[in-house]
């Protein structure tokens, strides 16, 4: 891994996931990318004025001296980091930033939204994720030990998935993860057979790894959601990080169905990674 971007915010969520950048930078030498959005819209930035020109290189000043007094962290000593400030926010430009810059990972921390809020504005890291075409990397709370010693990559093991899964298990080879691969069988018109389940693992296996040998490390649970069933395994089994494939829905299609992974994104506890269909 070479390369890493942390978009921040300044808030302490900013800070729990730079630190967990920099910790998975030191053990892999990797450079971190420290990315600001300013809150300015385009066409403030469009305008010939001289007044709003002078105002807009005023507010970027401030971010910079504002970064610079934020990147003085002792974790970051011996960590190679590279600060960048965007005028206003367009999400998907950080995926733009990070294919330019040939980045193998973002790391961003994540409030979490419930209720209408959720439904309605969602959350910055939502938009990252959706728009990101390399593996997003979700922190909520401050980790004690960054060591991700357990990961369970949770999928239905349809053939779309085939994809995010190899990048999932390269990923966590680099990190030095073992992976547990998980199918959570819920009620109603989702409800699979175990024949049904097994069938339908084997043949992704096949497809996948070329055959069955990581079979051993698939665990099969029932519960009431998909949700439910990771975030109940996880604790289970004490994982330090879920792997989620994601599809990056926008627009209308994305308000009427949903996305679990935005939902573990959300409510689980322990870091969320995404990896895109």
């Amino acid at each position: 891994m070479k390369k890493i971007i942390v978009p921040i915010d300044f808030s302490e969520t900013s800070e729990f996931a730079l630190q967990v950048a920099a910790s998975i930078a030191k053990k892999q030498k990797a450079e971190l990318l420290v990315l600001h959005m300013l809150e300015m819209a385009g066409n403030f930035l469009s305008k010939t004025d001289g007044e709003q020109q002078a105002a807009a290189a005023y507010f970027f000043k401030i971010s910079e001296q504002k970064m610079e007094k934020y990147l003085n962290k002792p974790y970051l000593k011996g960590v190679k980091v590279t600060p960048i400030i965007k005028h206003y926010k367009v999400f998907s430009e950080i995926n733009e930033v990070a294919l330019n810059n040939e980045v193998q990972l973002i790391v961003m921390g994540s409030h979490g939204v419930s209720g209408v809020k959720e439904v309605f504005i969602g959350s910055n890291t939502e938009k990252v994720i959706r728009h990101s075409n390399i593996p997003v990397l979700v922190i909520k709370h401050q980790l004690e030990d960054v060591s991700f010693d357990i990961g369970i990559f949770a999928c239905d093991f349809s053939m779309e998935n085939i994809k995010p899964y190899q990048e999932a298990k390269t990923m966590f080879k680099k990190l030095g993860t073992q992976l547990y691969l998980l199918y959570v069988n819920t009620p109603y018109e989702q409800f699979k057979s175990s024949n049904e389940i097994d069938e339908k693992i084997q043949k992704f296996l096949k497809k996948a790894d070329g055959g069955l040998m990581n079979l051993h490390d698939v665990h099969k649970i029932s519960d009431y959601s998909v949700e439910k069933g990771i975030i109940n395994f996880g604790l289970n089994v004490g994982a330090d990080v879920v792997a989620i494939p994601t599809h990056g829905r926008k627009g209308f299609s994305h308000f009427v169905e949903g996305s679990i992974t935005e939902d573990i994104s959300n409510h689980a506890s322990f870091p969320v990674m995404t990896f895109k269909i």
